[in-house]
């Protein structure tokens, strides 16, 4: 079900305020190595639009409403002026795990993907014990199989990565029931790993689905797949679950979105550190001053656009074509609902 904006802006007034930037990523991350993103110069200050290249315009229609609300719309009161920040480790070799802690410094958790297709369970271990050796026993560590293993793949694999006493294991299986399974499988075996399930929440039709079926110990929320702050408040309320906030490879602008969603959530709901110092990851920013941690935590507020910037990363004229395309085909999805 689309999630409508409390206002939608004419097209015309979006148009007017977009610019498209095509911005370096400092290691490959889920298969790509530039990250596109519109960015708006909204009335409520800058916003973003950036669903992968490969989401259909239903999906990303959400994310449009995420960008109009947040772009606006007035927000939710924030309830914190900071919000810790895990450390996010691409599918790499060891040896290349400390140069990626060295750009998230201060976080004393940190979240590791894990499957990557064309990798082995081998390659996973190695990586999340080279996380684990270097933060030390005291570090939360996570993993993100990002839906990459079966039920039979995904025991097997926590059952073996258990030793490095994980926080938890972001959607190891694509389907609510599988998670399900896997928590039972792994319960029965006495592996103590909670679940978490991220895709299930901001991919699926009903958001709710998988705290109705037990399937997960938490979720992973994110702001833009979720149509807005104010949405995703209401889906944390009504799955009373503990909730981590996470992102999507977003600029600064869109973290600030995520961050002025985790400032909001009630006290007591948080599960520790949140997903949003991935601009670290990229090689480039748009604003002024980037949402990069500094002593494990970002500041919540909006960042100031920076025009050089914006200049230096803006997109090829074919590439900007292409997301203004996609931006009028989400509106118009947006607008048939309204």
């Amino acid at each position: 079900m689309t999630h409508l904006p409390a206002e939608i802006p004419p097209l015309a007034e979006v148009f007017d305020t977009i610019r498209v930037v095509s911005i370096p990523t400092r290691t490959r991350f889920r298969g790509i190595t530039v990250r596109e993103a519109a960015i708006f110069d909204a009335p409520r200050g800058p916003s973003e639009f950036s669903p992968f290249t490969e989401y259909a315009d239903p999906e990303s229609a959400q994310w449009l409403a995420a960008a109009l609300d947040f772009g606006w719309c007035e927000q939710p009161a924030p309830l914190r002026d900071r919000i810790d920040v895990n450390a996010t480790v691409p599918a790499v070799a060891p040896e290349e795990v400390a140069g990626i802690l060295a750009r998230f410094p201060g976080c004393r958790t940190a979240k590791v993907k894990v499957a990557e297709r064309g990798q082995s369970l081998a390659e996973d271990v190695a990586r999340v014990r080279e996380v684990r050796v270097l933060m030390g026993p005291t570090a939360r560590i996570r993993v993100d199989a990002n839906t990459g293993w079966s039920v039979h793949d995904a025991v097997a694999a926590l059952t073996a990565l258990a030793q490095f006493d994980l926080d938890y294991a972001e959607q190891p299986c694509a389907t609510v029931p599988e998670l399900v399974e896997v928590r039972q499988q792994l319960a029965a075996a006495g592996v103590p790993v909670r679940i978490a399930a991220d895709e299930s929440v901001r991919k699926a039709t009903d958001p709710l689905a998988v705290a109705r079926a037990g399937a997960a110990d938490l979720i992973i929320v994110k702001a833009q797949p979720l149509g807005g702050v104010s949405r995703a408040l209401e889906i944390v309320r009504e799955a009373g679950l503990p909730v981590v906030v996470s992102s999507a490879l977003d600029t600064s602008v869109g973290i600030a979105m995520g961050a002025q969603l985790a400032a909001s959530l009630p006290d007591g709901t948080l599960a520790g550190a949140c997903g949003l110092g991935t601009v670290a990851l990229l090689d480039g920013d748009v604003t002024e001053t980037s949402l990069i941690p500094a002593q494990g935590s970002i500041p919540v507020g909006r960042p100031v656009l920076s025009p050089l910037l914006l200049d230096r990363y803006a997109a090829s004229p074919e590439r900007t074509a292409w997301w203004r395309e996609r931006v009028a085909r989400c509106h118009a999805l947006l607008a048939a609902h309204g």
